[in-house]
């Protein structure tokens, strides 16, 4: 296969991981429970599946050293806060506004991975992220203090922040363990530091929202993080996370299907910034192959 054929492939793989953990936030807006409650039981359906897929492919489980385990515990933990303050950004908002508040997080991986990667800085990259950000700044409402949008772009950047620092850390780890099997470590961790959420839950209200409860744990969990988190073997972290950037699209594109959230002129605006920078990006990764 051609290098440029397989970075096309690459590319649509990634796509195809960001597509699906786009149907998070019209199913975050969908579930009629406490978020806490939400991300719980999301992880207790993954982390079962996960651990009959792993069985089934056969995928080593073990961690070899303590500490890979620590930086494991450590992930998950960071992916915990990321989806727990992503889905009260959802609470407080519209799909659009929480999906794109947390998309200040390829600008701050640009930032953060040369640090903890030792990695030069890329000016492209960060042009490219400056042009993300000028996409929310166009999609993001006015707020001020006392509106419950100004909240929920709050929980947005301080999931971002956790999202790129568990991102940098998975990068580290990638190259030792399958992609099934740290998203498997990272999904227990999280579903074992909730477990108390299991006694302030209604079973009959969590039993009503099976549906989706399933679909978010097993297409947005286990096969689109999964997906996304293989990815990295392909891309460095900034790379995949501006292109990632058209996550937004997908999420804008699902709520109006799906939730009738109609997005306005200036929504379009920011979205078609964020795509640029999505295509920018993909077009040097191309030249560099």
């Amino acid at each position: 296969m051609s290098q440029n054929k397989q970075y096309f492939l690459n590319i649509l793989q990634l796509n195809i991981a960001v597509l699906f953990i786009s149907t998070s936030g019209v199913l975050g807006r969908y579930i009629a429970l406490y978020p806490i409650v939400t991300i719980f039981y999301r992880t207790l359906l993954a982390v079962v599946i996960f651990y009959a897929y792993c069985k089934w492919k056969k995928i080593d489980l073990k961690l070899k050293t303590p500490r890979d385990k620590f930086l494991t515990i450590l992930g998950g933990v960071l992916m915990g806060i990321h989806w727990v303050t992503y889905f009260f950004s959802l609470q407080y908002s519209t799909v659009a506004i929480a999906i794109l508040s947390i998309f200040t997080y390829p600008v701050i991986t640009a930032f953060l991975e040369p640090v903890f990667l030792k990695s030069n800085f890329n000016k492209i990259h960060l042009l490219l992220g400056v042009l993300v950000i000028t996409g929310v700044y166009f999609l993001s409402p006015e707020i001020d203090f006392k509106n419950k949008y100004f909240i929920a772009v709050i929980f947005g950047i301080i999931s971002a922040i956790f999202y790129s620092l568990r991102n940098i850390l998975m990068k580290k780890q990638l190259g030792k363990y399958s992609s099934s099997s740290l998203m498997f470590y990272q999904i227990l961790v999280i579903c074992i530091c909730l477990s108390p959420m299991i006694f302030f839950s209604n079973f009959s209200e969590v039993a009503m929202q099976w549906k989706p409860l399933l679909i978010l744990a097993v297409l947005t969990t286990c096969i689109g993080h999964t997906m996304f988190v293989r990815s990295f073997k392909n891309f460095s972290i900034t790379t995949a996370s501006i292109m990632s950037s058209v996550q937004p699209i997908y999420g804008i594109i699902l709520a109006v299907i799906f939730l009738n959230e109609i997005p306005s002129p200036k929504v379009m605006i920011g979205g078609a910034l964020i795509l640029s920078a999505v295509l920018i990006e993909s077009f040097v990764g191309l030249k560099k192959t």
